[in-house]
Formats: C-alpha cells, sequence, structure tokens
C-alpha cells in the first residue's frame, strides 16, 4: 500500500515540471510575451528555464550521460566556454551560449518528464496548438511570425516546415473526421508558407513534400494530395511569390540573394579555413566577416560597392563550420547521427512481439516516428538557406525523440491526438 501511495505521489509531483515544461513552449513558439508587452516584463520564459533547471538537477532519476546527444551536448558547451574570452565579440558568444543553455535545459525536461504515453499525447496535442495558432497568426499578418527566434519569415517557415510531416502521417493514419482534421491542417500549414514569400521555406517545404511521399505507402493519395496543393498555390499565390523563389538562384545586387549567399559561404569558407579547428566563435561570423571579406577581395566593398558584413550566413552549415569549426561540427553532426539511430531504435522496438498484439497502435507510433523524422529532414534541408542552428528547433526536436524511445522501450502503447 505504502509503494502504491509513493509511485502516486511521485507521479504527481511529475506533472508539476511537465505542465511548466508544455506553458515554455506555449511562451517560446507562441510567444504571447511579444504580443501583450505587459506580459513581458513578467520574464516568464527565463522564471520558467530556471524552474525547469532546478526541476532537473533536483529529480534522482535522471541520468545525465545516459544520452550520446546529452554527452556532445556537454562537449558542445565546453567548446563555447573555451571562445568566451577569445572571441572579437565577448557579448554574443556569451548570448549564444545562454540561448544553449536554455535550450539544454528543455532537451533533459523533455526527456526526464515526457515519460507515459498520455503526456507525449498532450505534448503533441499542445505542439499542434502551438502551430495552428503560429500558422493562422503568420497568414493574418502575412507571412511574419509573432517575434523573437520567429519574427523572421524564413525562420518561421522552417518551424511551419517541420511540422507538415506530423499533419501528414498523422493523417495517413487516421480516419473519418481525424482524416479530413489533419489534411486541413496540411493546408493550413502550407498556406501559411506560401503567403510569406520565404525562399528558404520554399526549398524546406519542397523537402519535407518528398520525403512525405518517399516514406507512405499511400503514394497514390499522396501525389493526388500534393496535386491538389502544388493547383492551389499556382492559382492563389501572385506572380511575385514565384519571382521571390526564382530569386534564390538570380545575380545582382537587387535582384536576388542567391548571389549574395553564394559571396557569404566564400568568404565564411575563408574563415573556416584560417580557424579550423574551433572556429571564430558562436555568434561571431558578423563581427569578423568584415577582416576576411577584405582578406579575400581586398576591398572594403567588393559586394556590388557595398559590404555585407554584420549579417548571418544565411545557413546553418556556413555558421557551423566558421563558427565552430571541426570540432564543433563533429559534436553537431553526431548529435545528429545519434538522433536518426534513436530513430531506427524505435522503429525496431515498435515491431517487436509486444507490439504486434495492436497493429493500430503500431500504426499510431510508425506515423508518429515518420513524423518526427520528415521533421529533422526539413530542418536539416530548409537550414541550407536560413541561419537557426542556436534556436531551439533542433535540440527540442531531438527531446521529442529521446522520450518517444524511452516510451517505446518501456513497452507502452501511446493513443495519438
Amino acid at each position: 500500500m505504502n509503494r502504491v501511495r509513493e509511485s502516486s505521489l511521485v507521479r504527481k509531483e511529475s506533472l508539476v515540471p511537465f505542465s511548466l515544461l508544455l506553458f515554455y513552449l506555449i511562451l517560446e513558439y507562441g510567444r504571447p510575451q511579444d504580443l501583450l508587452p505587459f506580459v513581458r516584463v513578467l520574464h516568464l520564459p527565463a522564471i520558467i528555464t530556471v524552474l525547469l533547471a532546478l526541476s532537473v538537477i533536483n529529480s534522482g532519476k535522471f541520468q545525465l550521460l545516459k544520452d550520446k546527444q546529452t554527452v556532445f551536448f556537454l562537449f558542445l558547451f565546453g567548446l563555447m566556454v573555451i571562445h568566451g574570452p577569445i572571441a572579437v565579440n565577448n557579448y554574443w558568444a556569451l548570448m549564444i551560449f545562454i540561448a544553449m543553455a536554455g535550450n539544454f535545459i528543455v532537451f533533459l525536461a523533455l526527456i526526464r518528464y515526457v515519460d507515459t504515453p498520455d503526456k507525449y499525447n498532450r505534448l503533441l496535442k499542445t505542439w499542434f496548438g502551438i502551430h495552428v495558432f503560429l500558422a493562422i497568426h503568420g497568414i493574418a499578418k502575412k507571412g511574419t511570425g509573432v517575434g523573437g527566434f520567429l519574427g523572421d519569415e524564413n525562420d518561421f517557415c522552417m518551424t511551419i516546415n517541420m511540422i507538415i510531416p506530423f499533419s501528414f502521417f498523422l493523417a495517413m493514419n487516421a480516419a473519418g473526421k481525424k482524416k479530413i482534421f489533419y489534411i486541413v491542417l496540411s493546408g493550413l500549414f502550407f498556406s501559411a508558407i506560401l503567403i510569406s514569400f520565404s525562399r528558404g521555406g520554399f526549398v524546406g517545404l519542397m523537402a519535407a513534400f518528398a520525403y512525405c511521399w518517399l516514406k507512405t505507402k499511400r503514394k497514390l493519395l499522396t501525389a493526388i494530395i500534393m496535386g491538389v496543393l502544388t493547383v492551389f498555390a499556382i492559382v492563389v499565390a501572385p506572380p511575385a511569390y514565384w519571382d521571390e523563389v526564382r530569386s534564390i538562384t538570380e545575380e545582382g545586387a537587387d535582384t536576388g540573394t542567391g548571389e549574395e549567399r553564394v559571396y557569404e559561404w566564400k568568404i565564411g569558407w575563408h574563415m573556416f579555413l584560417d580557424n579550423p579547428i574551433i572556429g571564430v566563435g558562436q555568434g561571431n561570423f558578423p563581427y569578423v566577416f568584415q577582416k576576411y571579406e577584405l582578406q579575400v577581395t581586398g576591398s572594403d566593398e567588393p559586394f556590388y560597392g557595398r559590404s555585407v558584413a554584420g549579417r548571418a550566413a544565411h545557413s546553418i552549415y556556413f555558421t557551423m563550420l566558421p563558427e565552430l569549426g571541426i570540432l564543433g561540427t563533429c559534436i553537431i553532426f553526431g548529435m545528429i547521427y545519434y538522433t536518426f539511430k534513436d530513430l531506427r531504435t524505435i522503429r525496431a522496438n515498435i515491431l517487436k512481439k509486444n507490439y504486434k498484439e495492436s497493429n493500430q497502435s503500431s500504426d499510431k507510433y510508425l506515423s508518429i516516428v515518420l513524423a518526427l523524422e520528415g521533421a529533422l529532414v526539413a530542418y536539416l534541408v530548409s537550414g541550407v538557406f536560413i541561419s537557426t542552428l542556436y534556436y531551439p528547433n533542433l535540440w527540442i526536436l531531438m527531446g521529442f525523440i529521446i522520450s518517444l524511445k524511452y516510451i517505446v522501450i518501456k513497452g507502452l502503447k501511446i493513443d495519438t491526438a
């Protein structure tokens, strides 16, 4: 009897940090503090992050070094600490370190507190609710995000790209009203991307669509749905949208961004070659750019009579290499490798005997796994043209995947939203 009471007490106590975690995701992605000025003065995201950190630290059952991604995270922090005193811009090196520390805390909280099917189901419902709000807000504001790391249309679109595989694969698994519901959500997310005029978002969208088609068993139905969405895009999207998409590869100072991106990457590559091991420091690409621009071109205004110093690299990969060097790049790619490996582990456990007893439960799990993998693919492709390395998207997604891994390994059934 005492053991039952203790177990019940532990479950109730774990609901508090879990609720804080959901609230944090609402604040971080929905960003009511940017829409309601009086909320901003409360500094709720910082307060909740501290509370989650204290909760994780005081958690007796949590094993910090259990997952490879967590170990790599700690190595990454070690590298960032080294950059603190030696980076050209110490302030931004510190700011990125603090931002990544917050991402790490939420990553740990996801693994620690999303430990039952019911919690994962509630997490998914909250996740969908946040993204529905983001899509509606983006459409109402003609493609701009709510603020913070989602204020830029490209960053906003990358985030929406990452939710599309969820609505798609859950639609393929659902029936009746639920199927219609998820198809409608896919159309809503698609519309939000169209209205944003984001070129990087368009590339990520194509990657998300391609992944969905390759992985689904219902290729004909998927092709029909995508065909309908394509016709919708052609009819609804104004000519200016397609002009924006074409500008990815156009040249000229005023006509497109393709040449400017390549120019930034060229300078960034020289920046990396000059600092190959540990890079120039997190957040320092814009601040040392002019030095290498002058070194490579011999001019202060080499790009159509101007310098493009002070701007982001417009790519997670050309942020990673110059700022973190080979060491940091290997750390991050190691995390991504083990995340894909975890997805394979989840699939293998789903197909074990205890899941074959319920094909419906197994199919729902597989839909979630495909959605998570599709979101990761959408991020990695969108990131070719967007600087989002230190944003929470990738690190939170890793937490989603690892928490699902442990739920599946325990042999628990999940009932998706």
